[in-house]
């Protein structure tokens, strides 16, 4: 019965945000975030290299604009396999509105997405925000909470400004859908993007609910099939 050792191999590598971006994956913009500038410890060093599987869904995303599951252990990066396409194509293209949804089963998982973001996009114009029941409906800005951060629901509502990167979770997503005063969410932006984080969560029932859901969702939106990029990490 006494004690069990496990051995896990090391994810193989392959090439590094600095080396994408020189054969052309992703912009040189990138490179510039003031993240990786910063005197703490960045998300990702420039030089380090990335993960195959953080490469390959990369490529997937930036070049091929091809819908992605990434499957891998925890701690294996696969958060950074589709927030650094994504802002490298907000980047790009800077036009108002959202841009990518990211779904998430709790809303415990919504908020520590929420301080990766803080840090990647600290310093940029690049505009984020999570509409859970959590979040007020008045402004009430705090010392953790970015310019570029929204905050409030007036924010949306009433002044307009729409994050191009939104974070919910799915009961969230099925009110906003539902709520006339929220249909500004979906007037505006290119919807480019929907995550499922934690996708293994959505079984059974609960994944039926999910995947009617986001039928929903684009129909909402008017796209067709093959219009989104739809990423799934399990």
């Amino acid at each position: 019965t006494g004690p069990f050792l496990e051995l896990i191999y090391p994810y193989s590598t392959q090439s590094s945000i600095r080396e994408l971006s020189e054969k052309g994956i992703l912009s040189k913009q990138l490179l510039d975030l003031p993240c990786f500038s910063l005197d703490k410890p960045e998300p990702i060093p420039l030089d380090t290299p990335l993960y195959t599987h953080q490469c390959r869904a990369i490529q997937k995303l930036s070049n091929d604009e091809k819908s992605i599951v990434v499957s891998a252990g925890t701690g294996s990066g696969k958060t950074e396999a589709f927030t650094i396409p994504i802002v490298n194509d907000l980047l790009k293209d800077d036009t108002p509105g959202v841009r990518a949804l990211l779904v998430y089963p709790l809303n415990a998982l919504v908020n520590d997405q929420m301080e990766r973001l803080r840090v990647m996009l600290k310093g940029t114009q690049i505009t984020f925000g999570r509409f859970t029941s959590e979040l007020p409906n008045e402004e009430n800005r705090d010392s953790n909470s970015l310019p570029n951060e929204i905050v409030s629901r007036d924010e949306i509502r009433v002044k307009g400004r729409i994050p191009q990167i939104l974070i919910t979770n799915y009961a969230m997503l099925e009110y906003l859908l539902l709520r006339p005063e929220d249909s500004i969410l979906f007037n505006s932006g290119l919807w480019k993007y929907i995550v499922l984080d934690e996708a293994h969560t959505y079984s059974g029932a609960q994944g039926i609910e999910v995947a009617m859901l986001i039928r929903r969702l684009k129909q909402r939106l008017g796209k067709k099939p093959g219009e989104m990029i739809c990423i799934a990490t399990s």
